[in-house]
């Protein structure tokens, strides 16, 4: 089965829809990866580049020689990968609308991958909504708190 599935940038001035088969998704923990994102993996959910639909075309930076990566250059919002060569792409998890949906089944890049990262399970956590300090200054500069 085949679901239409919507996702874009953090500002909206690139929104995209995509046909997704499955829930299938990847981390990737290459240097390139790590450096075009600007942390330790990012996760990716592979498509065909013809089942994705841009609204709001991206900007398309040549990050080597064989690939490039769609991004917002508006709002900085990296929103994926691509060989030129390839019928195939990926797009960001995390650019979804809902990017629930996804499971991680592989890891790719594993040469650099940081392990400390990968089993975060027994850290303390915190709720961002539930920080005073950040809500604060949201209730302050906007009267809300984020979507």
């Amino acid at each position: 089965m085949t679901d239409r599935m919507t996702g874009g940038c953090q500002c909206g001035r690139v929104r995209y829809t995509a046909e997704i088969g499955d829930d299938d998704a990847y981390l990737c923990h290459c240097r390139m990866c790590q450096r075009a994102t600007g942390g330790v993996s990012i996760a990716f959910k592979n498509v065909k580049k013809a089942a994705v639909a841009w609204d709001g075309e991206p900007d398309w930076y040549a990050s080597s020689p064989i690939a490039q990566r769609p991004f917002c250059s508006a709002c900085g919002t990296p929103l994926g990968f691509a060989h030129p060569d390839s019928e195939n792409m990926d797009l960001t998890v995390g650019s979804f609308d809902d990017p629930s949906r996804f499971h991680p089944r592989h890891h790719f890049g594993v040469e650099s991958m940081h392990e400390a990262w990968i089993d975060t399970s027994t850290l303390p956590r915190a709720r961002a909504d539930e920080y005073k300090p950040l809500t604060d200054r949201w209730i302050k500069a906007v009267g809300k708190l984020p979507d």
